[in-house]
């Protein structure tokens, strides 16, 4: 396989800074391409529903929860982590859409109720079938062995540094550094 724009980083590390282990760097960056083109290509796919990333990430959750497909802005918020004020911000131009609906909850009188509309139920299941799609696409390079090897491993990875975050172990921090600092 060929080298690419982060094997040229990790090279020029490695030989400035010959001491430094540059495999973190090394997986990390390309996670962190993959992340911005993947994210890209997604946001371009999705514009062709009138939805951006945000959007289509209410609507799924929505989608996904089954039918009657409502959940209260809180368990959006919640499954979104997304803060109340950017939870109404979405929810407002969805519902100017015709994507999905607010209504009073019947048992909670304070609270409300986010339904997705039938349109919002069509536009969700066609951009969710183009957006798995476009993932198809990428992995093409890839048999289904690779893919779930790779699946695994990306879950182990996020497993061991959401731990961290939440203050459970974690590897030591080593001088490589992220994505960001190259």
């Amino acid at each position: 396989m060929g080298s690419d724009a982060v094997d040229a980083i990790t090279g020029q590390w490695n030989r400035e800074r010959p001491e430094l282990d540059t495999r973190a760097m090394a997986v990390f960056g390309r996670i962190y391409r993959l992340a911005r083109v993947m994210g890209d290509r997604m946001e371009k796919e999705y514009r062709r529903f009138g939805i951006g990333r945000g959007e289509f990430d209410v609507l799924s959750t929505l989608r996904r929860s089954g039918e009657p497909y409502t959940l209260s802005p809180r368990q959006l918020s919640a499954t979104l982590m997304l803060t109340t004020g950017g939870m109404t911000g979405r929810l407002d131009k969805l519902e100017q859409a015709g994507l999905l609906e607010r209504a009073p909850d019947p048992g909670d009188r304070r609270g409300l109720r986010v339904t997705l509309t039938p349109r919002g139920l069509a536009v969700i299941d066609e951009a969710l079938v183009a957006g798995v799609a476009v993932q198809q696409a990428a992995l093409e390079g890839m048999d289904a062995d690779q893919a779930d090897l790779l699946a695994d491993l990306l879950r182990q990875l996020l497993a061991s540094t959401e731990s961290e975050q939440a203050g459970g172990p974690g590897p030591s921090r080593g001088a490589a550094g992220g994505p960001g600092r190259r």
